[in-house]
């Protein structure tokens, strides 16, 4: 592609050296870089590409995109976009490159504190259900046309999603439905991305190291559901039994639709029976009603269903396939997963990671068990340090027995994390109530000797996680497959 046509989306920018180059292919990050290319110096949270542009001219980088003019001389051989803004102009780029992806699919962007990756695995369910190809991108992973792909990334760089996008759009995809985080949000990720639909879940605390105030966490989600960039069609999908949810249905000016339980929501669900084998209840829209009988255990999961089911509606899809689609999923890698090795209790690892996830979280344990509950929480590093002991503090008034433990400490001390915990606990409750164990496989273990027959033991956290972070190091760590190693090695004694 020509430089002069690889630009047409970057609006601000200063072109230093003009040549009217072929561009090969874009490239962010210079150990990656193919001769050809085009590089963007990003500036990151850890390193600066700015650092990087003589590297990657010497291998070949055919323009570079900076938001400064390099110094170096040999930089000034190649032409120069200088830009406001390189995260904005690297997206802009890669619509461009990849030809508007899309543009030539529907696209469901689902965004929220919790239930974006359960709900957006509902959306695809259903939408699969009444015979459209579907993608998904994800947390958990990437689906296209049936295939499954691992990811690193909740929602991927611009480049990378754009190529993404582009390889769906060759595989036939109808509709994609992807997970859009505030992050992917405030750095312009899915900047150019047009989306068909937006669902808004719910926002309760989490990010705040990124974020500075909830208030500016809600501004970097309510950026989907304003009037722009967008895209100029779109639906928004709102739970409205959420504050904040609330408050975006009466200021977005996108035609919108309500979901709930609790209000008189345009979607809403009613005779909801949460059971230990699943929830039942019914789904009422305009003079339509939808039995609906799912495998996903837990109040959330219906907002979960919910949303899912308002996508498929927005898509003129009819209640067969809906109720067909949200049955047919059977649960999500590490949300509410089973890990069951024959022991005499029930034994769970989720991803709940902030406060309101794991209220929600053993709120649902409590439905599903007559037992005790027992919950294995850490709180990750290098992240919102406000809501360690609030998630102390939930987490052992809602359980039995709360055993604290590390998550994936980063760049931080794992006992000085566990000591901001107990900030939540003590003074509060009594030492039955709580254990300290700062080795993670340790305190798994011995979750699982204090359980009893009939009680139902959760390991928090990590979900699908493979890896444990530490500054230096990762570690191979997943939590399914240590609570069935701790649970197989108690049986066996």
């Amino acid at each position: 592609m020509l430089l002069s046509e690889l630009l047409r989306n970057v609006e601000e920018k200063r072109i230093t050296g003009f040549r009217d180059v072929d561009v090969s292919g874009l490239a962010y990050d210079s150990r990656l870089l193919e001769p050809g290319q085009a590089f963007f110096c990003i500036k990151g949270l850890i390193t600066d590409g700015h650092l990087y542009a003589l590297d990657a001219v010497n291998k070949g980088a055919s323009v570079l995109f900076v938001e400064k003019e390099p110094d170096d001389e040999v930089c000034r051989e190649v032409p120069l976009i200088t830009v406001p803004d390189n995260r904005r102009a690297l997206a802009a780029c890669s619509a461009r490159f990849y030809d508007e992806p899309s543009c030539e699919m529907n696209l469901v962007g689902v965004t929220g504190t919790n239930g974006k990756t359960t709900t957006a695995f509902l959306a695809e369910s259903v939408l699969g259900e009444s015979g459209l190809v579907t993608g998904l991108v994800g947390t958990v992973e990437k689906h296209i046309a049936g295939e499954v792909e691992p990811v690193t990334r909740t929602t991927p760089e611009s480049l990378d999603l754009q190529r993404l996008l582009r390889r769906m759009v060759d595989s036939d995809v109808d509709v994609a439905v992807m997970e859009v985080s505030s992050h992917a949000l405030e750095l312009h990720r899915v900047d150019y991305c047009q989306f068909d639909v937006v669902v808004f879940t719910n926002l309760t605390q989490d990010h705040l190291d990124f974020h500075i105030s909830l208030e500016e966490y809600f501004a970097a989600k309510r950026r989907l559901f304003e009037e722009g960039e967008f895209g100029r069609h779109r639906t928004a999908l709102i739970n409205i039994d959420d504050r904040f949810g609330r408050t975006l249905h009466e200021e977005t000016s996108l035609p919108r639709i309500s979901f709930g339980i609790d209000s008189r929501a345009d979607i809403r669900a009613t005779d909801v029976e949460v059971l230990p084998t699943g929830n039942r209840f019914n789904i009422r829209y305009e003079d339509k009603e939808i039995a609906v009988r799912t495998r996903l255990q837990g109040r959330f999961n219906v907002y979960n269903c919910l949303a899912a089911a308002a996508v498929a509606i927005g898509q003129g899809i009819g209640p067969e396939s809906i109720a067909r689609g949200l049955e047919r999923l059977a649960g999500v890698p590490g949300r509410f997963e089973n890990i069951d090795r024959g022991q005499p209790f029930t034994a769970l690892v989720d991803y709940a990671h902030t406060p309101d996830g794991i209220k929600n979280l053993l709120e649902a344990c409590r439905d599903v068990t007559e037992g005790r509950v027992i919950i294995v929480v850490g709180c990750g590093g290098d992240r919102d340090q406000s809501k360690r002991p609030l998630m102390g503090r939930v987490g052992t008034e809602l359980s039995d027995l709360c055993v604290i433990t590390s998550d994936n400490p980063r760049g931080e001390d794992q006992e000085a994390i566990i000591e901001m915990i107990l900030e939540g606990i003590r003074g509060r409750f009594g030492p039955q109530r709580y254990k300290v164990e700062v080795d993670r496989r340790e305190a798994i273990a011995l979750a699982v000797r204090e359980a009893r027959p009939g009680d139902l033991l959760v390991v928090a956290g990590k979900g699908h996680e493979s890896g444990q972070i530490f500054s230096d190091r990762v570690i191979p760590f997943d939590d399914r497959k240590v609570l069935g190693e701790c649970l197989s090695a108690s049986l066996h004694k």
